[in-house]
């Protein structure tokens, strides 16, 4: 695996702990050779994990649309930088670039790049896998949304085993690197077909 896909907040305004994992995670991945490729914000989460991506010698993507660049929310230190006109553009390019997908506390923006990737990955539109850090427990309500899911029958129960749940970003990390391809039956993957 050569890229992962870092969605999170670009708030400035949380928990110090939160910031304290992204940077975790931004090092990390520079540790292991793991190129990142996020939002291009240099504040909140986002800014965090470039940041301490960079500082320890990885490479970092950025993609962000010209709307956030006018609100100053780019972080000139990317490696690669991309200034496109939608957000639409940018999650496909986030998606386009990655080899992985990993999942930081955020709000709506990044709850929906999380369902738009499990979706894809579903679909087979990629193979590749899904981390959620739970940090903080911040991820909880969402794990039991999945799993509400799969109780009424919605969402087929072996969708769950395509998302990687951890609290200890390393650890996680090294999952994602280590995942072995899940093949998607429809039979078992599509709430339709699965009986």
């Amino acid at each position: 695996m050569k890229s992962i896909t870092v969605y999170c907040s670009a708030s400035s305004s949380l928990d110090p702990g939160y910031y304290q994992t992204a940077e975790v995670v931004g090092r990390t991945l520079a540790e292991r050779g793991i190129e990142m490729v996020y939002g291009g914000g240099g504040v909140g989460l986002m800014g965090a994990a470039a940041r301490s991506c960079k500082a320890a010698g990885g490479r970092v993507t950025g993609v962000i649309t010209e709307h956030l660049m006018t609100m100053e929310q780019g972080w000139a230190g990317c490696d690669e930088l991309m200034v496109v006109e939608s957000m639409r553009e940018r999650k496909r390019l986030m998606m386009e670039r990655a080899e992985g997908f990993l999942v930081l506390p955020g709000g709506i923006g990044t709850y929906e790049e999380f369902f738009e990737v499990l979706v894809g990955r579903l679909l087979e539109e990629h193979e590749f896998p899904i981390g959620i850090l739970n940090d903080q427990d911040y991820f909880a309500p969402l794990r039991a949304i999945l799993e509400h899911g799969i109780e009424h029958r919605f969402i087929s129960a072996p969708t769950l085993g395509l998302v990687h749940f951890g609290s200890d970003p390393v650890a996680l990390i090294d999952t994602l690197l280590q995942a072995e391809r899940v093949e998607i039956d429809p039979d078992r993957f599509y709430p339709a077909r699965s009986t």
